[in-house]
């Protein structure tokens, strides 16, 4: 993964072989993170549609990008070969976005605005002209914010064996991550609203399993054809494949609210592809869950956050989804160790046994109202 606007040479149709190259050409083992963050207005803390402004005064930082959202900025890290390294360099993104506001405006991240109105602006651009032409108030509608974690895994045919493993994870990730129950001003009863908001869109939710090379080809080929995928950046599934930085992508989270809970969950991912990689290249058979059995807990891990109860993905038996996160963390903590992300793993522990994000959240619109939360969200920015 590199900060350069390489995604620009992605093409509709990559195909099979030039797909394996991007990851066979991998020669480092790496995480980055990507997160999605929030502008607002300094004196109401609504949402503000200034990325642009933003943007301006940030003179071309090439760690920050615009998206669809007016009152979205993204900060991307370069790729590291710690948790701990993509964290301080999160954590420094966030606060030179914050000094070249110059209090113009301020800076948060969830995964919603507690009660920003359910459409807002789009950025200025071809792209978000035409996104908006083809999805009309549904792209207005996507004022959803997420944290992405890149991570690099060495061999094409193991990366989509990892991919299609992944998948059945994506639930507790969802779980551990929850922290959009606000929306429009109203407690929407669930711990993240953001994947239905989201899922007004096409290509979201848990992806399908992949098998091969030729079968992804296969996938991009037909979306082009049908008008669906003018190029592969759209390709927007919780969990992907990434054809220019040769990573796997996992995009199910929301976007946290401190560096500290941002790097717990990227530890968590981290290690868990390189336990999934080292499982495969010993020569164990990974399980690939169907496509619909995760997605039904995907949505439970959604509405109930830590509280959930997911079934197991072959027997249907019902478990908390925090014993799963408990016995998952213990299978990971020595790859963990091996990682130098041990401690960022014991936090998301503790995480995992604590309240959620969405539930930190309650307790603060409980004490001090929706405005009083969203001064939380901005005044935890560098925590």
């Amino acid at each position: 993964m590199t900060l350069e606007p390489t995604i620009d040479r992605i093409t509709a149709t990559p195909g099979a072989g030039s797909l394996r190259a991007v990851f066979d050409s991998q020669r480092t083992l790496s995480v980055g993170l990507e997160e999605e963050l929030m502008l607002l207005d300094p004196y109401t803390l609504d949402l503000a549609p200034c990325a642009q402004q933003a943007l301006a005064a940030l003179a071309g930082d090439i760690r920050f990008k615009p998206e669809l959202p007016a009152a979205q900025i993204e900060n991307v890290t370069v790729p590291r070969r710690t948790v701990a390294g993509a964290a301080a360099d999160l954590r420094t993104g966030r606060g030179d976005l914050a000094a070249a506001l110059e209090g113009r405006a301020v800076v948060a991240a969830a995964g919603l605005h507690p009660f920003a109105d359910a459409l807002g602006e789009l950025n200025v651009g071809p792209r978000y002209t035409e996104l908006g032409e083809q999805f009309a108030s549904i792209a207005r509608r996507q004022l959803v914010f997420g944290l992405h974690v890149h991570v690099s895994v060495r061999g094409s045919d193991l990366a989509v064996t990892v991919h299609d493993a992944l998948r059945s994870y994506l639930p507790e990730l969802g779980a551990l991550t929850a922290n959009a129950p606000f929306h429009e001003g109203r407690d929407s009863g669930l711990a993240s609203l953001r994947p239905r908001i989201a899922a007004m869109l096409p290509r979201q939710g848990v992806p399908p399993a992949l098998g091969d090379w030729e079968a992804f080809e296969r996938a991009l080929q037909w979306g082009a054809s049908a008008g669906a995928l003018p190029d592969a950046r759209r390709w927007w599934w919780e969990l992907r494949l990434h054809p220019t930085f040769g990573t796997i992508e996992v995009r199910v989270a929301d976007a946290q609210t401190t560096v500290g809970e941002a790097a717990a969950y990227a530890a968590v991912v981290h290690a868990l592809v390189t336990w999934l990689a080292q499982r495969a290249a010993d020569g164990e058979p990974l399980p690939v869950a169907p496509t619909w059995r995760i997605t039904e807990n995907s949505f439970v891990a959604g509405r109930d956050g830590l509280d959930a109860h997911v079934a197991d993905l072959v027997t249907g038996e019902r478990e908390p989804v925090r014993e799963r996160l408990e016995h998952l963390l213990d299978e990971l903590a020595p790859v963990a160790t091996q990682l130098g992300c041990a401690a960022e793993l014991e936090h998301a522990r503790a995480l995992a046994a604590g309240r959620g994000g969405a539930a930190r959240q309650r307790a603060e619109a409980r004490r001090g109202g929706l405005d009083g939360l969203v001064a939380w969200l901005a005044d935890r920015l560098l925590h």
